[in-house]
C-alpha cells in the first residue's frame, strides 16, 4: 500500500468520498418511499410502518451518520480549498478526529430520539 493512502488527510478523502457515494445510492430508495404518498394516504402507511424494524432504524442511523460525515469533511475541504494556508505543510489534519466525532456524536444524538 502507498505510504501516503495511509495519511489521515487521504482517510478523510475516502470517507468523503465513499459517504457520498452510498448517500447516492440510497436516497433514491428513500425518494421512491417516499413517493408513495402520492398513492394516498394507506400506501404511505403502510411504507412508513417498514420503520418499526430494527434493521430500517440502523440504516436510518446509518444515514444520518452518512450524512453528517459527508457534510463535516466537505466542510473541510471548502477550508482547504478557499483558505489561506500558513505553511506549505499545513494540510488542516487537526480537523479531521473532530469532524469524524462529530458525525458520530450526530449519529449517537440521533439513536437516542429513535
Amino acid at each position: 500500500m502507498n505510504p501516503l493512502h495511509c495519511h489521515r488527510s487521504y482517510l478523510a478523502f475516502l470517507g468523503h468520498r465513499i459517504s457520498g457515494l452510498l448517500l447516492a445510492l440510497f436516497l433514491p430508495v428513500h425518494f421512491l418511499l417516499l413517493g408513495t404518498a402520492f398513492s394516498g394516504d394507506a400506501a404511505l402507511d403502510n411504507a412508513l410502518a417498514l420503520t418499526d424494524y430494527w434493521p430500517v432504524k440502523v440504516a436510518e442511523w446509518g444515514l444520518v451518520v452518512l450524512l453528517a460525515t459527508h457534510m463535516l469533511f466537505g466542510l473541510r475541504i471548502l477550508a482547504l480549498e478557499f483558505t489561506d494556508w500558513p505553511s506549505m505543510h499545513d494540510n488542516r489534519t487537526g480537523w479531521i478526529l473532530p469532524a469524524a466525532a462529530a458525525a458520530l456524536f450526530v449519529g449517537f444524538i440521533f439513536w437516542l430520539q429513535v
